[in-house]
């Protein structure tokens, strides 16, 4: 297993990145009684033991006695769809509160005060503006830019930076993985992939610069092992010894846990014991993905730690958001359910059709209601994440309500290849700034952008402009 390993940043004598979980430093737990205490936790507080170090999650302990509430953080997401969807099954026939959840939005329904179904917002550095085919490509690459990329398939790719990254910039500063980009399909960043243009615009939606696309990781392993440990050398001796350690990354951290829990009041108990568990689980899973016997997939390479079906995959990657942001070793994440162009099969909801393929259906009813069921099965994915989000606790609130959560595609009619109004639900309570219960229509053609401005605004991360912005949108956190 895991040995030898921190979160992100390696324990070592001294230093503000490997506190104990004893505020005091002694190794002597905090003092007994109520959950809040004078000597109260630091929130950055680590579990250590033999080199290892867990974050914790907010618990009531980490809050100083006799002090006011603090402003709760902020985590934001970004949840990427390709190939547009089914428009007439995505939006609902009323504005404003009271909306009726359509065929493809039903899912979501159980988060209905937590949620804005946005319509009217477009993408026009999506369209073609006289490059002509590759809108699959400037989809994925205007989503969260606004920039019309430039046509090529070689080195010289242009687009813009995206949102995620300017808040990656701001609030991530302070946390020890600025953002985490994350994808649940194979990629690869050069040679073409789209009419002309280069890879790297239909493979990630992140960009840190305008020339540096981010690629995104697929491998749950590999991004557990970031959050929870490096467990990335190839040394045959560490490996060996990794082997011989059959048992889990918390077991090294169980004595510290120990000492902690004897000085929480009964409800951080309950947090601290409920988070261990769910590091565990994620563990566990990652770890019977690795020992699956892949004789029924295609006979593709798989790297380790892939689970061996798509709702599996989201599902996992979903959970390791949700601990992310827990424990705050990140506050932005972006993740691709699909790649522009990418040809998935559903045959798990009786879709063996290719995702690409079948969003060319030529208005052909029986091909259009097979992408309806892929465009409701991913919005049912996407409700996951938000119940993890919902069910975990963040000290005044759940991890949902300190959310914003962004889910759409910059496709809405593929079979036309449009770039305006485009599916957008906005989940979340954002630290108070947003109001939910809403369907909210802008007037056509509203930049996206106008959208991130606003979200950066509410966050703190305040730009001029994104990508083709005009300025805010309205309504997002009152009538």
């Amino acid at each position: 297993m895991i040995t030898g390993t921190t979160i992100a940043r390696r324990v070592s004598s001294g230093g503000p990145a490997c506190r104990s979980a004893h505020p005091s430093g002694s190794g002597r737990p905090p003092a007994r009684g109520g959950a809040v205490t004078r000597g109260h936790l630091p929130r950055r507080t680590f579990l250590r033991g033999l080199g290892t170090a867990v974050a914790l999650p907010f618990l009531d302990a980490m809050t100083p006695a006799f002090a006011s509430a603090s402003k709760p953080i902020t985590r934001v997401a970004f949840i990427y769809t390709a190939n547009g969807v089914i428009m007439s099954d995505w939006t609902p026939a009323e504005i404003g509160a009271g909306f009726t959840f359509t065929k493809t939005l039903h899912s979501l329904e159980p988060f209905r005060d937590r949620l804005l179904v946005l319509t009217g917002l477009a993408h026009r550095n999506g369209e073609a503006l006289g490059d002509g085919p590759g809108d699959h490509a400037r989809a994925g690459a205007s989503w969260l830019t606004g920039v019309h990329p430039r046509k090529t398939q070689g080195a010289d790719i242009r687009n813009g930076m995206s949102v995620d990254q300017m808040l990656a910039e701001d609030i991530g500063r302070s946390t020890p993985l600025p953002s985490l980009e994350l994808g649940l399909q194979d990629v690869r960043m050069v040679g073409g992939c789209d009419s002309g243009y280069s890879c790297a615009y239909s493979n990630t939606v992140s960009w840190s610069s305008p020339t540096t696309p981010l690629p995104y990781e697929t491998n749950p392993r590999r991004v557990f092992e970031r959050l929870f440990g490096d467990g990335d050398t190839t040394d045959p001796a560490v490996r060996a010894v990794r082997a011989r350690q059959n048992r889990s990354l918390l077991d090294f951290v169980r004595e510290d846990a120990g000492r902690l829990r004897a000085g929480l009041g009964a409800g951080d108990r309950r947090k601290l014991g409920d988070y261990l568990d769910s590091v565990r689980e994620v563990e566990r899973r990652i770890q019977n993905a690795e020992r699956r016997d892949d004789v029924d997939l295609p006979a593709l390479a798989r790297p380790d730690g892939v689970p061996p079906t798509f709702e599996e995959h989201v599902r996992t990657m979903s959970d390791l958001i949700a601990i992310a942001f827990q424990a705050d070793l990140t506050r932005v994440v972006s993740l691709m359910y699909s790649r522009e162009g990418g040809n998935r099969t559903y045959r798990s909801i009786g879709v063996p059709d290719a995702h690409h393929g079948l969003s060319h259906h030529q208005n052909d009813p029986e091909r259009m209601a097979r992408l309806q069921l892929i465009d409701q099965h991913h919005v049912a994915m996407f409700a996951y994440l938000l119940g993890k989000l919902r069910d975990a606790n963040d000290g005044g609130g759940s991890l949902l309500d300190h959310s914003m959560v962004l889910y759409g595609s910059s496709l809405s009619d593929s079979n036309a290849h449009t770039h305006d109004d485009l599916p957008a639900v906005l989940a979340g309570g954002g630290s108070g700034t947003l109001r939910g219960g809403r369907h909210l229509r802008y007037p056509d053609r509203t930049p996206m952008t106008n959208l991130f401005v606003t979200m950066l605004d509410k966050l703190g991360s305040h730009r001029e402009q994104v990508g083709d912005s005009t300025g805010n949108i309205e309504h997002l956190s009152e009538l």
